[in-house]
């Protein structure tokens, strides 16, 4: 990952610690006796749908969901999740139950990451005065400026301007409230006078930029703010690789066949479709549907295209083709028409969920 400089880079999350705790016997033991023992509130020895609420929420944070409860399109995957533990129906878990579930999630996630890392960067304001004192700040705040709908004041136009300068100019996130409250507020009040003009020129509205970010810079330097990055481009080729790869490709068609409840005659509900696609979307590099709202709109018009929302109900060898021709036109969507995400947390220390290991240092990582 290439944001932020690299002397600014706290720590990576790589997979690799979560894979070590899982690969470990002894020690996955006694983190799964751990947790296992602060879910269990009245100590029977078994978990109910209720004591592995709180699993559920950081095993969402851990996979980039929103909030449980927050969004429907969502909360279908926490269902799941913890339909996982429960093997479908509400009964309590054994340990045993928990912690087979628990290292197969954490081997996921550790995939994932291995894929795609977290990069945790501590923000100091250096980089920012770097750019501002280098030849492309003036052609960025031109660009901005001439892109900015606006008939206020300076103060207007150089708080929107802000949302256009990124973990890549050494800028925290500017949506983040905090970052808001006390970074970029306090530089606005720092630099009052200059900003209550009415009548704003490009010139005018370059130099008062240039005063907020050096404040904002000099805030940095004394308080610098800890930001997790993460980003990913979702183009098609992680599909193209697994539909290149046989073996591959039937092992996780066979995992999601046999996942799906079934009638009498080995016939699944079509309905049952869209948790097939969460199933596989892990083997094909794509998100859970919910994750990344660009990559649900290609999802949903595929979908739509093939009729896979329509009432029916299919044999494997039908699923198998569905399925196909699901992740086929996917992959040529995303071929056509990339997805890029990226995320910038702000975050008080560079840890990870309850149900994470802790972060490798930069430099220890895969």
């Amino acid at each position: 990952m290439e944001s932020g400089s690299e002397k600014n880079v706290e720590a990576v999350m790589d997979g690799s610690k979560i894979r070590d705790l899982v690969e470990s016997d002894e020690v996955f033991n006694k983190f799964v006796e751990r947790k296992f023992e602060e879910l269990d509130h009245n100590r029977d020895g078994k978990l109910s749908p209720q004591d592995l609420r709180p699993a559920l929420t950081d095993i969402g944070a851990a996979l980039g969901l929103p909030a449980q409860g927050s969004s429907p399109d969502s909360d279908h995957i926490y269902d799941e999740v913890l339909s996982e533990f429960t093997h479908g129906n509400s009964g309590e878990v054994s340990k045993s139950q928990f912690k087979e579930v628990l290292s197969d999630i954490l081997l996921g996630m550790a995939a994932g990451l291995k894929r795609d890392p977290i990069v945790i960067l501590r923000i100091d304001g250096q980089d920012l005065s770097e750019f501002l004192k280098g030849p492309g700040f003036e052609p960025h705040a031109i660009s901005v400026f001439s892109q900015i709908e606006s008939t206020g004041t300076m103060l207007d136009y150089v708080e929107s301007a802000l949302h256009n300068f990124s973990v890549d100019h050494g800028m925290p996130p500017p949506s983040d409230p905090w970052v808001t409250s006390k970074v970029i507020e306090p530089a606005l009040e720092a630099n009052a006078s200059c900003l209550e003009e009415r009548n704003v020129t490009q010139e005018g509205f370059v130099e008062s930029l240039k005063k907020v970010i050096e404040s904002i810079a000099l805030h940095l330097k004394e308080d610098p703010v800890i930001v997790a990055h993460s980003g990913n481009t979702f183009d098609g080729s992680s599909i193209k690789r697994l539909l290149s790869n046989k073996y591959e490709l039937d092992k996780a068609m066979e995992t999601t066949w046999k996942s799906l409840p079934k009638d009498r005659h080995e016939r699944m509900s079509k309905e049952y479709l869209r948790v097939a696609y969460d199933i596989v979307a892990p083997a094909a590099g794509l998100p859970p549907y919910g994750a990344v709202n660009q990559v649900d709109e290609v999802v949903n018009e595929v979908f739509k295209m093939v009729k896979a929302d329509e009432a029916g109900s299919c044999n494997e060898a039908e699923f198998n083709k569905l399925i196909l021709e699901i992740l086929g036109d996917i992959m040529l969507q995303l071929e056509g028409n990339p997805v890029t995400v990226s995320s910038n947390a702000v975050v008080n220390e560079p840890e990870a969920p309850t149900f994470l290991p802790a972060a490798s240092n930069h430099g220890e990582s895969e």
